[in-house]
């Protein structure tokens, strides 16, 4: 029970531990934002539009019914029907009111390629939708990437503000002692330790804002962050995979599959039909003149038709979607050329930041010397505490400068990455 209980531990550690890195949580956040529920409604809808076209090449049945009155109707001349009634024959004629039911049906042989075209067109325009959610759901990185960050900077600030303040204690610690041996006065005792109550009190402000930041970044990644991992600083890969580029192509796809369509249009059209009906009047009219009773009908056969109206819109139709491929290719170019300059921007901010960071760490350094030197004359008496908690303070404001660096030349990484999507 006991090493179940444990392994089970283990793997919740696990789980909480892998969903910290940057990367799990741009994951975790595409997975978690409403916007992702889209993309499986745009696959079902298209293949519903696909498979309502396809069934084109299914019979069309139809039914319907009519009833009419005619002013005048298909009649003999009073001549002969004064003829017929010599011999007996009564020759009504046909009546004004006229009824029918039919069920009529049509098969499609020959579509000059129609229906496969529309097949195209709904699933380039399913493919479309799909390419433009892409584009939304992706900023939903840069979304992850500003609260991530400013996580990590926070924490940073408070690993740094929680060493200022052990600093501080281990002085007010070195100056009670001295106060208490009559070798250090009593304010420059109570000096230190205002300070690092002082500090306390910012440490107790930035582990609220960390708190918030907490949950915010949680909420919208969807699982629980607790201790995020400071990303490598590796430069990204050349070229350019964002979902733009490919939202771009999947137009210029419809496009042609729309191009297609109007070449189909051209083309004629054969099918078979056959029509079976019930009612007044039939085929044999001069039954029908007779008996004026209803009878049942009906008739088969092959039927071609070519609308060449089509031919009327089909140069304009195509200078259209060639205009539509020019306006994608030009946004294709504006999009590239604004993403370049933020590429040489975002470049020379990362040389920019290490070049502040190789600064930073020589000033650290000189100011940690310092430091220390104040340190060791205050117990010799040579300076104040004013003067020590100035040095103590340039030191960690150095090294809090040095961090800031650090995370925002990460930063700038990391918003080259989204920029390049590599």
């Amino acid at each position: 029970m006991r090493k179940t209980l444990s392994l089970l531990l283990l793997a919740v550690g696990l789980t909480v531990t892998q969903a910290q890195t940057l990367d799990e949580c741009q994951q975790a956040a595409e997975r978690n934002y409403p916007l992702i529920r889209r993309m499986d409604l745009i696959r079902q809808t298209t293949d519903l539009n696909v498979k309502n076209i396809q069934k084109g090449w299914l019979p069309q049945v139809s039914a319907s019914a009519q009833a009419t009155y005619q002013s005048d109707v298909t009649a003999f001349p009073e001549q002969i029907q004064s003829l017929y009634q010599q011999f007996g024959i009564d020759m009504k004629g046909l009546r004004k009111d006229q009824y029918r039911i039919a069920i009529d049906l049509n098969q499609t042989i020959y579509d000059g390629g129609a229906i496969r075209n529309r097949k195209d067109i709904a699933a380039q325009e399913g493919k479309v939708e799909e390419a433009q959610t892409e584009v939304n759901l992706y900023n939903v990185r840069e979304r992850v990437n500003e609260m991530y960050f400013a996580l990590l900077l926070l924490n940073d600030q408070i690993r740094l503000q929680t060493d200022l303040q052990a600093l501080l204690q281990s002085n007010e610690n070195k100056l009670s002692a001295m106060f208490k041996r009559g070798t250090a006065a009593e304010s420059d005792y109570l000096s230190v330790k205002a300070e690092r109550l002082n500090v306390a009190q910012g440490l107790t402000n930035l582990q609220a804002r960390r708190a918030t930041m907490v949950r915010m970044l949680s909420t919208f990644c969807g699982i629980d962050v607790k201790s995020p991992v400071k990303p490598a600083a590796v430069m990204p890969a050349e070229g350019n995979l964002r979902p733009e580029l490919l939202l771009i192509d999947a137009q210029i796809r419809l496009a042609d599959a729309q191009q297609k369509a109007l070449r189909s249009a051209l083309m004629p059209r054969l099918g078979v039909f056959a029509q079976g009906f019930y009612g007044y009047p039939g085929y044999n009219l001069f039954e029908d003149m007779m008996s004026r009773k209803w009878s049942t009908g009906g008739m088969i056969g092959a039927r071609l038709t070519w609308n060449i109206g089509a031919l009327y819109s089909h140069k304009n139709d195509k200078a259209k979607l060639q205009l539509v491929r020019q306006s994608a290719e030009n946004s294709r170019e504006v999009f590239l050329f604004n993403n370049n300059l933020q590429q040489i921007q975002q470049n020379e901010d990362i040389l920019r930041y290490r070049q502040l960071m190789a600064d930073d760490e020589d000033i650290i350094a000189l100011r940690s010397s310092v430091r220390k030197a104040a340190e060791s004359k205050l117990q010799h008496g040579i300076i104040d505490t004013g003067d020590l908690v100035r040095e103590i303070n340039a030191e960690n404001a150095a090294r809090l400068q040095l961090s800031t660096h650090e995370i925002e030349m990460l930063k700038e990484i990391y918003k080259l990455k989204y920029t390049t999507n590599n």
